[in-house]
């Protein structure tokens, strides 16, 4: 199993009140980490239909520490922890080398966009994302 590592960087309109990344803005390092994965990387390894439709449709987020603003990135690992006919999970740490600041976790549909409807995986997603899938 590979874990997909994206290069995420804190702005600093990430910061809330108390200085550090807001709670809500983890949603969107996520985001772009989950993107990365399911778009660029996905695309370039022949792998398109996943940026032409997939939703979110469950996410869960643990914080760990506070991520306060900095001028280096943090990394955001994800990995496939379940794949089923019609959905995928994925898991997430935010860190860096010395601190982790968040685990989270996410269901993915993937989704028909002209037939507004969940579809199921193809087999060509189906192998994608067997190479980050973790073994028990």
């Amino acid at each position: 199993m590979i874990r997909h590592q994206y290069r995420c960087s804190v702005r600093w309109s990430d910061m809330d009140v108390y200085g550090h990344v807001n709670n809500s803005v983890f949603l969107t390092y996520l985001e772009e980490a989950r993107g990365d994965m399911l778009g660029r990387q996905a695309s370039t390894a022949g792998v398109g239909t996943f940026a032409a439709g997939c939703v979110s449709a469950k996410h869960e987020i643990e914080y760990k520490a506070p991520l306060e603003w900095r001028e280096a990135t943090v990394a955001v690992e994800v990995w496939v922890t379940g794949l089923r006919a019609a959905s995928f999970s994925l898991a997430y740490e935010v860190k860096d080398e010395r601190t982790l600041y968040a685990r989270a976790a996410s269901t993915m549909v993937p989704y028909d966009l002209e037939s507004r409807c969940p579809r199921r995986l193809t087999e060509p997603e189906r192998a994608y994302l067997t190479r980050f899938l973790t073994q028990h």
